[in-house]
């Protein structure tokens, strides 16, 4: 078993040029009897580790390893019978634990229990060789997939199937998408497949172009009116500005999803144009593990194309300061060096 590893800690939150992040040479996670220790095979770089890195989000576990879209190799299935195999492939998401008796558990709405915990910020996660995860939330990975094309399901496309389901737009409906980095290109996907029509709106020349080539109807700069009114729409940019041009566009009935766990802030609504004729906002709060199971099934049966750019686990700040300043292409995706 692994005695030592490298692993990325948040330091001191701050902006990615104070350099909130340092690579340590440490002990290597041990799993507890229910857990899983799992070798990092990919990592995917969201940017939600963004903000527990600069302190968007409060700490919740000092010097935290960040990163929640693993993609490991079973290297020791705890103590317990855990259902897993060492040498199995399983994915960690962002969603460790709740407590499964709350009133929120009970009716299936896990994602809202109050004693959740987080990968990659109550507790240790992939930015490192190796990490660990109850055996409980581990994820049962689709065939078909490399390691780095896997690890942005793992949110991204975990959080934009969420984020679709709450937008409730009705099969063959118009859906403008704001955004359209890792968790926006995967959420097209699905919504194509089942027939929809979707109107991209992104400051992006190089994502709009991935978005026509994925089939999406239209691809405008995002504070353009899409070329018709949406029935739906869902807001993937953490930009609060966007709340009110997504709104009036939106069709009688129409509801915007909000997909982000932080969102700068939103301008004031006039209710006449943004929300009247029964216009919705909806927020997304992380996700359950039957959307995690949902929406990998889909993968399974749909080869979804994913968009990615690689790099190596001592590039990890680099990724993060790429994806606060745009620069991304897909999904960002930490690929440590086989361990020897």
């Amino acid at each position: 078993m692994p005695s030592r590893q490298r692993a990325w800690r948040v330091r001191e939150p701050g902006p990615m040029a104070s350099h909130p992040l340092e690579l340590t040479d440490e002990p290597a996670p041990r799993p507890g009897p229910d857990e899983l220790l799992v070798r990092v095979l990919a990592c995917g770089v969201c940017r939600t580790d963004l903000h527990v890195a600069e302190g968007d989000l409060q700490v919740h576990r000092r010097h935290v390893v960040p990163g929640h879209e693993v993609v490991g190799e079973v290297v020791e299935p705890g103590g317990h019978d855990t259902g897993f195999v060492s040498g199995d492939r399983v994915g960690i998401a962002w969603l460790r634990g709740t407590c499964g008796a709350c009133r929120y558990c009970t009716r299936g709405d896990e994602n809202l229990c109050p004693d959740s915990a987080y990968t990659g910020w109550d507790a240790d996660g992939g930015y490192a060789e190796f990490a660990t995860v109850p055996a409980a939330y581990a994820l049962a990975l689709p065939d078909g997939y490399t390691d780095v094309e896997l690890a942005p399901l793992l949110c991204a496309g975990i959080i934009g199937y969420r984020a679709l389901m709450r937008a409730e737009v009705p099969s063959g409906g118009r859906l403008g998408i704001y955004g359209f980095g890792a968790s926006a290109h995967l959420a097209a996907q699905v919504a194509l497949a089942d027939g929809v029509v979707v109107h991209v709106l992104t400051r992006s020349e190089q994502a709009q172009r991935l978005a026509l080539e994925l089939g999406a109807a239209s691809a405008g700069a995002a504070t353009d009116p899409p070329p018709e009114p949406l029935d739906a729409a869902v807001l993937f940019a953490p930009v609060g500005e966007l709340v009110p041009p997504a709104l009036e566009a939106l069709d009688r009935g129409g509801t915007l999803s909000i997909a982000g766990i932080h969102l700068s802030d939103i301008p004031s609504l006039d209710y006449q144009r943004h929300l009247f004729q029964e216009r919705q906002v909806r927020s997304v709060t992380a996700n359950t593990r039957a959307d995690a199971r949902s929406f990998l099934d889909f993968a399974g049966r749909h080869r979804l194309r994913v968009s990615t750019t690689e790099y190596p686990l001592d590039g990890a700040e680099r990724a993060l300061t790429d994806l606060a300043a745009g620069s991304v292409h897909g999904a960002a995706v930490l690929v440590p060096a086989p361990v020897r």
